[in-house]
């Protein structure tokens, strides 16, 4: 079964918390500090792999959850890290979280971290110091990157057939290459995409047949506006026109009107133009329909008289196929090298993680801290512990953030909230 978009909730692992521990040995009254530091939660990481080619999978896991790191424990001992989790997924899927496009893996074996596991939180061993040599206090350890993500799965191929219904496209797909694309004399045969490798000399074509489109399809009608998808990444566009057709040229136009509402970028691709089924028409019909058709053609794209049972003119279409994929191919651009010895160094991150700032919300009476780094340090905070909202207080003092809650009013008993997480007094009570 073909399937090729899917909603899937991901989880990375959750960091495990610090230990809060003192050594109890025998002849050793006042043993320091040594509680350990928690473990990295586990990533989810997906993998491209060419070895699959739908979604089918992720219908019947919907859940895909890393594992939690371990706390830390006594005599420093760190906590494990949580196993990352390896998703394999079919080359060309891409993988969206609200909307924005998150990864998109496009290389056999290509991995990328979609959700990242949550830092293990400090043992009460990583505080101590001249002046605090008996800490009480430890980190949480944060929570992993959860979200729901949209999977879809865009083929990749050199050519994408492009068509009418029962323009010929899976007769084509058949004739020049392995697949075995169901064929009947009736509109809407094709009702999954097919991939076949064609041969052609001494190389190879990956040709790409999706079900036939109509007028309206790029807004949802028939069949093939839930399948455009899966020619966008072709670097050639193969258009078959049914010699039969009472007018090639409505028939030409309206598929190019089709994939025009669709995409600007997939209507100005290479393209390939076929006039098929012409096994059964006299010369004089052929060449009519061809001189119709190069009419509405854009100028420089070739039109061939095709059969695809009587094996005509097969060989000619392959040909310039590969001569236009290699020339699309060429002319795409390449990521510019970096050159080895180039330093760069940049303080924008920097910055940004160290911007805070400080509004009062009078309906729920709270005055609201928000900012990266901080944020990060209240997550790590665990509320149980007053040496831990004492330290995340003296972390606020630090940034400046305490003078500006005293000049907006602040005063000791006065609550305060970092981000979305619990509230505290702004003076320890």
């Amino acid at each position: 079964m073909f399937v090729d978009t899917a909603t899937v909730s991901v989880s990375a692992g959750k960091g495990g918390d610090g230990a809060v521990s003192f050594r109890h040995e025998i002849y050793v009254d006042k043993g320091g500090p040594d509680g350990g530091d928690g473990g990295k939660g586990g990533d989810v990481i997906f993998v491209a792999t060419e070895n699959l080619n739908t979604l089918l999978d992720f219908r019947y896991k919907p859940e895909l959850k890393a594992q939690d790191g371990v706390a830390g424990s006594k005599r420093k001992r760190a906590g494990r890290m949580g196993e990352s989790l390896y998703v394999k997924v079919p080359m060309g899927t891409v993988v969206t979280r609200d909307g924005v496009t998150i990864a998109d893996l496009t290389d056999n074996g290509q991995e990328v971290v979609v959700a990242k596991g949550g830092d293990g939180g400090f043992g009460n061993a990583h505080f101590t110091s001249s002046t605090r040599q008996t800490p009480r206090m430890a980190e949480l350890g944060e929570l992993g990157d959860s979200f729901e993500a949209e999977l879809e799965l865009k083929l990749l191929a050199d050519v994408g057939l492009v068509g009418f219904p029962n323009a010929g496209k899976s007769t084509f797909l058949s004739v020049v290459s392995n697949a075995r694309p169901e064929i009947a004399d009736y509109a809407f045969t094709t009702l999954t995409p097919n991939l076949g490798v064609a041969d052609i000399d001494s190389t190879s074509l990956l040709i790409a047949d999706i079900p036939g489109l109509i007028e309206g399809a790029s807004q949802g009608k028939g069949l093939g506006d839930a399948f455009l998808r899966h020619v966008e990444r072709t670097a050639v566009l193969l258009h078959l026109i049914d010699a039969y057709s009472n007018d090639v040229a409505a028939a030409y136009t309206t598929i190019r009107n089709e994939l025009a509402s669709y995409s600007d970028t997939l209507v100005g691709r290479p393209e390939v133009v076929g006039l098929t089924k012409c096994e059964g028409l006299d010369t004089e019909i052929i060449d009519m329909q061809l001189a119709e058709l190069r009419k509405v053609v854009p100028s420089g794209t070739t039109v061939y008289p095709i059969s695809a049972l009587a094996h005509h003119g097969i060989k000619e279409v392959l040909r310039e196929l590969y001569q236009q994929v290699e020339l699309a191919r060429k002319q795409k651009p390449e990521l510019a090298e970096v050159d080895d010895d180039q330093v760069v160094i940049t303080l924008n991150n920097r910055a940004r993680s160290e911007q805070w700032q400080v509004e009062f919300d009078e309906s729920a009476q709270v005055y609201v801290v928000t900012g990266e780094k901080i944020e990060k340090f209240a997550r790590r905070t665990n509320y149980d512990q007053y040496e831990s909202v004492n330290r995340l207080r003296d972390i606020m003092r630090r940034l400046g953030i305490g003078h500006e809650l005293t000049r907006q009013g602040a005063a000791g008993d006065s609550v305060i909230r970092i981000g979305h997480n619990r509230t505290f007094t702004f003076v320890e009570q």
